[in-house]
């Protein structure tokens, strides 16, 4: 699962990763922002997370998708 970084007024992607590591410690998310110097972002694996995804980002898709 993509989980973003920060969401106003809700649960941000550090939160949400801690809950879901309770239900399931092998659950495997990466962690969204725009905020590049984020501790989450550039420390991702100690929080939890696989992978980390800096916004914007492109999605090229190929004609065959």
């Amino acid at each position: 699962m993509i989980l973003d970084l920060t969401v106003r007024g809700g649960m941000g992607g550090v939160e949400t990763m801690q809950q879901l590591l309770k239900i399931d410690p092998h659950i495997k998310a990466v962690v969204s922002s725009g905020y590049s110097d984020d501790a989450a972002i550039t420390n991702y694996i100690s929080h939890g997370f696989k992978a980390s995804l800096k916004k914007p980002i492109m999605l090229m898709l190929s004609e065959k998708y």
